[in-house]
């Protein structure tokens, strides 16, 4: 008998099953999660969060300040003059919810030093200098205060490739970076963040009128039901025929390909047999 290769035929999924959290078992992994990561790993107690405004940082604030507590989590407000005051207002509204310490550091002239060399640098590149600055200044109260960056980026971003490499992925420990844009909305809701926060339109607030979908030219729970099935293993076709237009899932699966590199620690040229992270790991990293 002629053999032949294996195929698995996938049933069509529950409607977006794989999206649906059980909000208070995230809530409290997440808690260990970060008390096991911070203090019995590394020893800190103090949390530096960046508080954007936006509904990522205010879960992650949350959590922070249940897992250490508040008087050990500091949040970090850093405006640009051309940051919207809304996003200001609502990073103070989650200070002042959590009750944890409120520090306002001013970016502009940090940032306008640096373009003032580079006037005609486009937007993106401007936003993505914002950016890099800010984690120069959570890193630096991260020494200060004697504590950990804590990331704020979420799992549909970092596939989509939705970042500014060696910026907002820079933290060492993310408590959300496994969850989905709509799964920290679902969080969200949880904890209590408040609705003018999470019902608002996602924007990283790097460019004055920017939104999140506008830039990736597709919804979030659009892009999360796509990224989802593509990582259950479903083929492009099966996906379109789950109710995805062509050009929705080409789009998606696009940005997950072509920003895989943002994903990984810096390629090394190897010129021997114990390459830091080629071939040297410790027992545990494998």
């Amino acid at each position: 008998m002629k053999a032949h290769a294996l195929r698995v035929v996938h049933a069509p999924p529950p409607h977006d099953a794989g999206l649906r959290l059980d909000p208070v078992l995230a809530r409290r992994w997440l808690i260990n999660f970060l008390r096991d990561e911070m203090v019995n790993r590394r020893g800190k107690k103090i949390a530096i969060v960046g508080v954007s405004g936006g509904i990522d940082s205010a879960v992650v604030a949350y959590l922070c300040a249940e897992a250490l507590g508040a008087a050990n989590v500091y949040g970090l407000r850093m405006p640009y003059r051309t940051s919207s005051p809304e996003s200001f207002e609502h990073g103070g509204l989650v200070i002042a919810e959590t009750k944890i310490h409120d520090v306002v550091i001013d970016i502009s002239d940090a940032v306008d030093g640096y373009l003032r060399y580079e006037p005609n640098a486009s937007p993106n590149r401007q936003g993505n200098v914002m950016a890099r600055q800010r984690m120069i200044v959570l890193f630096d109260q991260s020494a200060k205060f004697d504590g950990l960056p804590v990331g704020t980026g979420n799992k549909s971003e970092r596939l989509l490739g939705y970042f500014t490499w060696h910026a907002d992925d820079s933290p060492p420990i993310n408590p959300i970076g496994d969850l989905f844009k709509t799964q920290v909305w679902q969080l969200a809701r949880h904890l209590g963040v408040p609705s003018v926060i999470v019902e608002k339109p996602a924007t990283a607030d790097l460019i004055r009128g920017q939104t999140d979908e506008g830039d990736l030219g597709i919804s979030y729970p659009r892009a999360d039901s796509i990224l989802n099935r593509l990582l259950l293993g479903y083929r492009e076709e099966e996906i379109i025929a789950s109710g995805f237009t062509p050009a929705e899932v080409r789009l998606v699966v696009g940005r997950v390909n072509s920003t895989h590199w943002k994903r990984h620690l810096p390629t090394t040229a190897m010129v021997s047999t114990t390459a830091i992270n080629e071939f040297y790991l410790r027992p545990v990293d494998y």
